[in-house]
């Protein structure tokens, strides 16, 4: 039997990489977008949930039903938001989002696309690395049947993917040689768009023996 997801945030660089991959894959045979604007493809297994009030899915729970997987990939920038807004945008859409789809989907597994530098203890100076380590560790928590951290590190978008954050576009456009130096002189801190969601729909079929999933692990899990 193939397997149904849902996908957020398919319009950024990470979920539009993800999305891709899972509309490529044979072993799923549906996936449900939930965002606020449309993705823009138009693909057999693919059916978009435009949704723009992230507090609240009380009116569209019943369309959240059914579904093995959730790859929860939406984040911002924290550049020039205050931690309110930002642990709004970062923390509040994505617990809420899961703490519906969970008590839809009893058996379903949870993958959150964090980032290097997420600070576990909550405690650090550095406001992003506190809220990004405040939903990690609370989507743990929630009971889901597997859960895992995605923190990817440095990546290369494939397959003509473009960042919406428009100072990340303008870094891949000028340093992208950088960023394949950097995977030449350390070939496990840099992964691809296409390796993460490759790696997600082999850990949500397979598993794995660690929550918290570096870039190495990501390669790993990658590889068919």
């Amino acid at each position: 039997m193939g397997l149904k997801v849902i996908i957020t945030g398919a319009t950024g660089m990470v979920g539009k990489g993800v999305l891709l991959e899972c509309l490529d894959h044979q072993i799923i045979n549906h996936v449900l977008v939930i965002g606020r604007t449309p993705t823009g493809l138009d693909h057999p297994k693919l059916k978009e949930l435009i949704h723009t009030d992230f507090l609240d899915f009380g009116n569209v729970e019943h369309e959240l039903t059914g579904y093995d997987a959730c790859y929860l990939c939406m984040g911002v920038s924290a550049g020039g938001l205050k931690e309110e807004k930002y642990k709004e945008l970062t923390y509040d859409f994505t617990l809420i989002l899961a703490k519906t789809l969970l008590a839809q989907n009893p058996e379903m597994t949870c993958i959150y696309v964090s980032g290097e530098g997420t600070d576990s203890s909550e405690k650090g100076r550095t406001m992003w690395a506190r809220v990004k380590g405040k939903t990690e560790n609370d989507l743990l928590g929630l009971g889901f049947k597997q859960a895992f951290m995605f923190r990817p590190g440095a990546i290369i978008p494939l397959r003509g993917i473009k960042s919406k954050t428009k100072v990340y576009q303008f870094m891949y456009d000028y340093f992208m040689w950088l960023v394949k130096l950097m995977k030449l002189l350390a070939p496990n801190s840099v992964v691809n768009t296409t390796q993460i969601g490759q790696a997600m729909i082999n850990a949500t079929v397979r598993g794995y023996d660690e929550k918290i999933i570096r870039p190495k692990g990501i390669l790993e899990l990658s590889k068919s």
